[in-house]
């Protein structure tokens, strides 16, 4: 095994914290901006989302206090786009998703043979991100 660079891991955790800590926001901000004859139904997916957001931030942030990283206060940048229609939505959710299922390879890449505990935290994110990919891209169909 190779030796971890720890600082390119603490960085990377950090950007990914960030990142999951926006979509608590922005989960919580389109629960909030559903209409419609469905609303109920994609309001409860979406506040399933920001929690889900939260916690990979705290788990994130146990993993780089583990590692005398500093957790960031800071959360990635989030444009306002103003398009509430539930199809807008759901695309920018998709978006999202995908930039989150990126950080987690690229967290992936970064601690491969270096600690298969983080290889294997990165793993499972990366399932899951990918899980919430496929989920919208077939919420989405019915819009095409």
């Amino acid at each position: 095994m190779r030796e971890l660079d720890q600082q390119k891991t603490i960085d990377l955790l950090n950007a990914i914290m960030e990142f999951e800590l926006a979509g608590v926001v922005r989960y919580t901000h389109y629960s909030l901006m559903v209409t419609g004859p469905n609303r109920i139904p994609i309001v409860a997916f979406f506040k399933a989302q920001a929690s889900e957001s939260l916690l990979h931030a705290q788990q994130v942030g146990e993993i780089l206090t583990g590692l005398d990283g500093h957790p960031t206060l800071r959360i990635a940048p989030m444009e306002e786009t103003f398009k509430h229609t539930v199809k807008d939505i759901l695309a920018e959710s998709l978006s999202h998703e995908r930039k989150a299922l990126d950080m987690y390879k690229s967290l992936l890449e970064t601690v491969t043979d270096a600690s298969i505990y983080l290889e294997e935290f990165a793993r499972g994110m990366i399932g899951q991100e990918e899980m919430h990919n496929l989920e919208l891209k077939k919420m989405l169909r019915d819009f095409s």
